[in-house]
């Protein structure tokens, strides 16, 4: 398995390695690639807390790696069943922006079909085979992204 921030944190540092050693590319004036990359980090931040605060008021684990105590379906789990990736994402780009380097946003359908494939598939087969009929039914009441 592929651990997320494993997933994020290694396209990021190789983006940016490619972007600054390689290929230093821009694709906006300084300034307002780091505004949108300052908003977009702030943003995403508040999106990964109120997920985190709901799992956590729902006594499970936040790592995917340790078990589903319970199936978080309030905060932003209402709009999206994987705000934490969703979060994951906005990091991600927000530090694209920051850098202001096409390299890694270029790489970030890589990253978003290697999150879709090799973790967020197995964990929605993880959490119907966990919580059954109650996943299924969220399942089909919230959206997989936005």
């Amino acid at each position: 398995m592929i651990l997320p921030p494993v997933l994020f944190g290694g396209a990021m540092v190789i983006g940016a390695l490619l972007h600054f050693l390689f290929w230093p590319i821009s694709l906006l004036p300084l300034v307002p690639a780091r505004t949108i990359g300052g908003l977009l980090f702030v943003a995403a931040g508040v999106l990964a807390h109120r997920a985190q605060r709901a799992m956590t008021r729902a006594g499970t684990n936040i790592f995917p790696t340790q078990p589903a105590l319970a199936l978080v379906t309030d905060g932003p789990f209402r709009f999206s069943r994987n705000p934490l990736y969703i979060a994951s994402s906005g990091v991600y780009l927000a530090v694209a922006f920051w850098v202001d380097g096409v390299v890694l946003f270029l790489l970030f359908p890589l990253v978003f079909i290697l999150l879709h494939y090799a973790i967020v598939l197995p964990e929605e087969r993880y959490l119907e085979t966990k919580f059954g009929e109650t996943y299924r039914a969220y399942r089909q009441r919230v959206r997989r992204w936005l």
